[in-house]
């Protein structure tokens, strides 16, 4: 067996399963799930629509590349949402079809590093566990970088030791932010390329979370859109990630993207090859048309305002609460511990949400996701208004 599987830390739902084992939660309380990130907003019909009208498509092998009507429709939908000249972005080149983000950010570390040269993979702590799962299992270390309240929830590269850049190969970023929903800016972005360049390592952008926004008018910066706007026209070293998953409320689509530098993804699509792990035809149809609309992700984006705005007023006399400029979940600080949080509110109120410490690992003498859970507005709005009103009767219990 891979001698790193023995790395691989448990991962945060079968440490909450753990946490949860025992207890018996009141039989009046339905239970209501804010643990997991897993949209509930029914899929658009006209997708389901097309995935069904293009069924017949099962009896083809599907290409590793995917179709060029998919690919097209990704690159138009990125040259339309991040100001990216038509003409920079080459549908044969720069964009690469995946079964949804989740395998290609662990498959695509795989693909780039080098475990001979000692290195390091620079990720933002907390995290999406699949990054530091990535970096173990091809033979990288993780190097943590904590994101708190001190640094506005946001990466401080230049916290980071000129001796770890030297061997970093990868860097993950992930904005709007998995847990917090900060979004990176164009001058963050700037700064971690000229490292990029200076010190030779590839920047992989989790871009899930960016059509999930707050502010109608202001959206949030893409790595690609900061790469263009630096002159950087090659996207040399920068890659992205996106998926349907969040934006068109298709988590079981398994719909995604990797797009940026053209070189990287003519090497990595020769792993995939091998790799085996093509996107069905009915899929990249029903994918095609999920890029082409707006309309839809617009109706999104307002569903989870009423929900932030609902709960966010009910809960705001009793504790620090504020609306994330993106994503969907809120960070709250809790007054004792987050695992006894987790566990007590399941005990007494039947509601899970998931302890901020089993999104983090400690670094610097700190785990910064202690005294914080992550609670997802994924369930609907009279869900997540009952969900709030409890969740106050529990805080006001513990003063």
């Amino acid at each position: 067996m891979n001698p790193h599987l023995q790395q691989l830390h448990p991962y945060p739902f079968e440490k909450l399963a753990t946490l949860k084992q025992g207890i018996t939660p009141p039989a009046d309380k339905t239970h209501i799930a804010l643990s997991i990130g897993e949209p509930k907003h029914a899929t658009p019909p006209f997708i389901k629509e097309t995935l069904v009208a293009n069924l017949a498509g099962l009896t083809q092998y599907p290409t590793t590349k995917g179709l060029p009507e998919l690919r097209q429709a990704i690159t138009d939908w990125l040259s339309r949402r991040f100001a990216i000249p038509a003409s920079a972005l080459d549908a044969e080149q720069h964009v690469l079809p995946v079964n949804g983000t989740r395998e290609a950010l662990f498959s695509f570390v795989q693909a780039v590093i080098d475990p001979l040269d000692k290195p390091v993979v620079v990720m933002p702590n907390p995290f999406y566990q699949i990054y530091e799962g990535a970096a173990l299992l091809a033979g990288a270390e993780p190097y943590y970088l904590n994101t708190t309240e001190d640094n506005a929830y946001l990466p401080d590269f230049d916290s980071v030791p000129a001796e770890i850049w030297q061997r970093c190969q990868l860097a993950f970023i992930c904005s709007p932010g998995n847990p917090t929903g900060t979004v990176a800016d164009f001058a963050s972005h700037q700064k971690l390329m000229a490292l990029a360049e200076q010190y030779d390592f590839v920047i992989a952008s989790d871009e899930c979370y960016t059509e999930l926004y707050d502010d109608e008018a202001n959206p949030p910066q893409g790595l690609l859109q900061s790469a263009w706007q630096t002159g950087n026209h090659d996207f040399k070293r920068c890659v992205i990630f996106q998926s349907l998953s969040k934006r068109s409320n298709a988590p079981g689509l398994r719909s995604g993207f990797v797009a940026g530098d053209a070189e990287l993804l003519k090497d990595y699509l020769k792993y995939r090859t091998y790799h085996g792990c093509p996107m069905p035809v009915p899929t990249q149809q029903a994918s095609i048309v999920a890029w082409q609309d707006e309309a839809h992700v617009r109706e999104n984006r307002q569903l989870y305002r009423d929900k932030f705005a609902a709960v966010i007023d009910i809960l705001q006399d009793v504790c620090d609460i504020s609306k994330p400029p993106a994503s969907f979940y809120i960070w709250l600080k809790t007054p004792i511990a987050d695992t006894d949080f987790a566990q007590q509110l399941f005990a007494q109120q039947n509601i899970t949400v998931l302890p901020g410490s089993y999104l983090s690992r400690n670094s610097n003498g700190i785990n910064p996701g202690a005294n914080h859970v992550r609670i997802a507005l994924v369930a609907p709005l009279q869900e997540c208004v009952e969900a709030a009103q409890r969740i106050k009767l529990f805080l006001n219990s513990l003063t």
